[in-house]
């Protein structure tokens, strides 16, 4: 049986398998030669003091001790064509998990996606970046993947209540991803390397049975006698079936719009809302790691901090390492940024959301909206920037310290966002107490890290699509809707999960 060590180590002996063995064996009180394996299950960084140390728990096998290498295989599939059919509605986290885990069930999944498939979305994308054009139905948010697919796929979560988070982990390893992500603390798969993980979990539905349709955009839910009875696509033609899993995102308005008109019940929530900041990388190694410079052995630095300002919270989000910044509107006439980082987080500036949280009283003002006001007020801020950025996909930005100080910036730096910026006195994109509550905000960020309230930085607006503004309320136990039988919504648009995840958590567990 392996002994299994906690310990912490430098950056220079954690990266080096002869020097932690090293460590070990003098933990262990053997010989290094008597070491036959070292298992790294958990690591993580610990920068609290001026020496950096990489906090390690392992398994160590001695010579002679029995070890054979694991390899993380997918469940054993069944094929389920002629299954019980069940529509999913979306082929994000929460879709497609959902779709895995009716297979695993005996069930058929029928995915339908709005979008286009990983490969086809990058011409969208190219098109929202250099010529301005938004595809309402392919762009960073909707596609095969979803918004994780072409922002980051960062797979942290403090949602580990919700469900077994080592086994969306391991399901993402059988389908490709490394297996680093089941030790590092901030897993992530970077935007360059998920892609190719999305196309096979699509490719292994299919060969079990089920079904994915691409540019399947769905404009009506056919209920009859409060029982789910399928769905109407764009297209002209129909599905039917008894159940529908609704995996849409946070982002999918007209799904919002449409359940609120057929009078299906849905509610208002709060969420949060800023912009994202953006300094250059080795500014915030600087702060983070307490040095001049990071050397070979340590990743980029990221940063998470939290202010309870003027009564609200303040917090980054999404933060990016190594990063850049994206142009992430799902309409004509709308700016929204986000941010994701390449697997390597080798790019030269680091940015994340700052965000307040808001509450359902911010929302009065759209109150005639009912359940949709805060996402008519998340739609204003976001025209707003738009006009404000001259009716492009460039986005208002203003330097971090000119922004306190109410103060347009002279000259913006190029930062990461491609589409280009138009240097705006931010205070004109928000509401008031939105803009006092960051303007003070930031100042405290600075005194709990040193260097980061400085004009090196910018600030680009809006930071709007933090989870979704409205929730669909489901049962306890069943996740089926309160008032349409056979409609189970899940994931971040309905309001119940928040990342890859937590959205694949929900997606699992709501049939």
């Amino acid at each position: 049986m392996p002994r299994e060590f906690q310990f912490q180590v430098s950056p220079e002996v954690a990266a080096n398998e002869v020097l932690l063995a090293n460590h070990i064996a003098k933990l262990h009180n053997v010989s290094p030669k008597e070491i036959q394996k070292v298992v790294v299950v958990k690591r993580s960084i610990d920068a609290r003091q001026k020496a950096i140390k990489i906090n390690i728990k392992a398994n160590v096998f001695l010579v002679g001790e029995a070890f054979v290498e694991t390899k993380i295989e997918l469940p054993d599939y069944p094929n389920v064509s002629n299954a019980q059919e069940i529509l999913v509605v979306g082929a994000g986290p929460a879709g497609l998990f959902a779709a895995l885990q009716l297979i695993e069930l005996g069930l058929k999944p029928i995915v339908l996606e709005r979008g286009k498939d990983v490969r086809g979305r990058r011409r969208d994308l190219k098109a929202i970046n250099v010529d301005h054009i938004v595809n309402e139905d392919s762009n960073y948010c909707f596609g095969e993947g979803g918004a994780g697919t072409y922002s980051d796929g960062k797979l942290y979560t403090r949602s580990k209540k919700r469900g077994d988070v080592d086994r969306i982990l391991q399901l993402l390893v059988g389908f490709g991803a490394s297996e680093e992500i089941l030790v590092e603390a901030h897993p992530h798969i970077g935007t360059n390397k998920l892609p190719q993980i999305i196309q096979d979990i699509r490719e292994k539905i299919i060969a079990c049975g089920g079904q994915v349709l691409f540019e399947a955009k769905v404009i009506d839910i056919l209920v009859k006698n409060k029982e789910i009875d399928g769905v109407l696509l764009q297209d002209g033609s129909s599905i039917h079936a008894k159940k529908l899993i609704l995996a849409t995102g946070h982002s999918a308005r007209d799904i919002f719009e449409l359940l609120d008109k057929k009078k299906i019940h849905i509610e208002a929530k709060p969420f949060a809302l800023g912009v994202r900041a953006e300094h250059p990388q080795e500014l915030i190694d600087k702060i983070q790691y307490s040095c001049d410079f990071r050397g070979d052995y340590l990743p980029p630095a990221p940063y998470s901090i939290v202010k309870q300002v003027a009564g609200r919270g303040m917090y980054s989000f999404c933060m990016c390492p190594g990063g850049v910044i994206a142009p992430c509107a799902t309409s004509p006439g709308e700016v929204v940024t986000n941010g994701w980082s390449p697997s390597k987080r080798d790019q030269a500036t680091a940015n994340s959301g700052i965000v307040v949280e808001l509450r359902l009283e911010d929302f009065k003002p759209y109150a005639k909206f009912g359940a949709l006001a805060g996402m008519e007020f998340q739609k204003a801020i976001e025209q707003k920037a738009w006009l404000l950025a001259g009716s492009t996909q460039k986005v208002p930005a203003q330097r971090m310290v000119d922004f306190t100080q109410k103060k347009v910036s002279s000259e913006i730096p190029k930062t990461s966002y491609v589409p280009g910026t138009t240097s705006v006195e931010l205070g004109e994109v928000f509401p008031s107490f939105l803009t006092n509550t960051m303007r003070e905000g930031f100042a405290q960020f600075g005194k709990s890290m040193r260097g980061y309230f400085t004009n090196e930085a910018v600030l680009h607006a809006p930071e709007s699509r933090t989870s979704s503004p409205v929730r669909i309320p489901r049962g306890a136990i069943t996740l089926e809707h309160l008032q349409i039988k056979g409609l189970y919504p899940c994931g971040e648009g309905a309001g119940y999960a928040g990342g890859i995840i937590s959205a694949a958590i929900d997606g699992e567990s709501v049939l």
